[in-house]
């Protein structure tokens, strides 16, 4: 049987951001303090969770000693848990085939609060794909990154981040135990569907339990903000034992490190 020391209680809030970054730290503030209320102790929010990829990230983008984180670590001190939020942080200027400047952005998690090295993980692989340019507005991150939260290992990944197996096994073998993924994942043909596998197989890659949560449903036909919902998590071995639907919605969940290390020690993959 798991001693209660080796459990942590954590919680995925699945909702809707807006483009105005004050608007969404109040309803960020909001689904903490549900979480909170529900035991969680790590607390994680979609990508984009401070203004939706439907208007300019440049524009949206503060750095980390800004508003919204400042207001970010407030709710975090003030709930008394650890939160890992999608923002955007400044990055470079690029010149356009046009011959104009244009800035881009940072896609980043901050994982702040409940006594942990406040950490920022800056999405590596960027969404060129399904006809989009997230490069044209985003400048990539260049490094894995795990996060110390209550004795856990917790690795760092974000959206598209999930198509690459490698980056998942790269947190897996750098001791990572639990895996949390918020995202921003656009409807379409097909996307509930390679969600559900990506998320599953990712965890199988880490052998980590996986959190991912992403941004509540959104009709494809409608411009931002994206998301389908379908928030999970995904033990060890791939196998799913929570997942919400599409709406706006907590998942409250307990991850346990005996199931993390029967896992590794009976499938020696890493």
């Amino acid at each position: 049987m798991t001693s209660p020391s080796s459990v942590m209680r954590l919680a995925g809030c699945q909702w809707s951001a807006t483009g105005d970054p004050a608007a969404n730290l109040v309803t960020l503030g909001e689904w903490t303090a549900r979480a909170a209320d529900a035991g969680a102790r790590l607390v994680i929010h979609p990508e984009a969770a401070m203004a939706s990829f439907a208007g300019r990230l440049d524009t949206a983008a503060e750095p980390l000693d800004g508003r919204f984180a400042d207001g970010v670590r407030e709710v975090a001190a003030r709930h008394g848990v650890t939160l890992v939020v999608g923002m955007f942080t400044p990055a470079d200027e690029i010149t356009t085939a046009e011959g104009r400047g244009r800035s881009r952005v940072h896609n980043t998690l901050l994982v702040t609060g409940g006594g942990v090295e406040e950490t920022t993980y800056r999405k590596i692989h960027l969404y060129d794909a399904f006809g989009s340019r997230e490069s044209d507005t985003v400048a990539p991150g260049d490094e894995v990154r795990t996060v110390e939260v209550d004795g856990w290992s917790v690795g760092l990944a974000t959206c598209y981040d999930v198509r690459f197996a490698d980056h998942f096994t790269e947190l897996g073998r750098r001791g990572a135990e639990l895996v949390v993924l918020p995202a921003s994942w656009g409807d379409g043909p097909g996307k509930a569907s390679q969600w559900d596998l990506l998320t599953r197989a990712r965890a199988h890659d880490a052998q980590a339990w996986l959190l991912a949560v992403g941004q509540a449903w959104t009709p494809e036909s409608v411009r931002g903000p994206y998301g389908i919902g379908r928030s999970a998590l995904a033990d060890p071995t791939g196998e799913v034992r929570a997942r919400l639907g599409g709406g706006e919605d907590l998942l409250v969940v307990e991850v346990d490190h005996e199931t993390v290390s029967r896992t590794r020690e009976t499938i020696p993959v890493l």
